[in-house]
């Protein structure tokens, strides 16, 4: 069925079925291969979105569900200045190993920041503990978000 998914602010049309996974979407019909394939049942973080400004998984996200709603890819988080803070604390840092889980990381880590600019090291933890990192990264992950943080509290301020 062909539908209109609007993705990193621009309208994107895509003929699949209702109950194809938002994550095959992304990556097979519109070649957007910055969101990854993790595990495939939402244990992972490796396939993080934004939906509406909300950290998803998107390997569970059937697509006939995003009539109306926002999606935002990693391709398109640097679009934002929270986005980009951590981009740029993430290379600061040094974060990345293999790389693999990063896209996902930055996204609900994103996510985060958004809804609590100056989140403290408990509930940073707490909220990345579902995005899994194979390179035990966590602590680097921690501190760049933490850096990234004075980006989110001055953006919040400005509003």
């Amino acid at each position: 069925m062909a539908r209109s998914v609007t993705i990193n602010g621009k309208p994107r049309e895509v003929d699949v079925p209702d109950d194809m996974p938002l994550l095959w979407v992304l990556r097979n019909e519109l070649h957007m291969v910055g969101t990854k394939f993790g595990c495939g049942k939402a244990l992972c973080g490796a396939c993080t979105v934004h939906i509406d400004g909300v950290a998803m998984r998107s390997c569970v996200t059937p697509v006939g569900s995003l009539e109306g709603k926002q999606v935002t890819t990693i391709e398109g988080l640097a679009d934002e200045p929270v986005g980009k803070a951590l981009q740029d604390a993430w290379l600061e840092h040094d974060v990345m190993q293999c790389g693999y889980c990063q896209a996902g990381q930055l996204m609900n880590a994103s996510a985060l920041l958004k809804r609590n600019p100056e989140p403290d090291e408990r509930q940073v933890e707490a909220a990345m503990s579902g995005n899994i990192c194979r390179c035990a990264c966590y602590g680097r992950i921690k501190q760049a978000i933490t850096v990234a943080s004075a980006v989110a509290k001055k953006e919040q301020a400005d509003v």
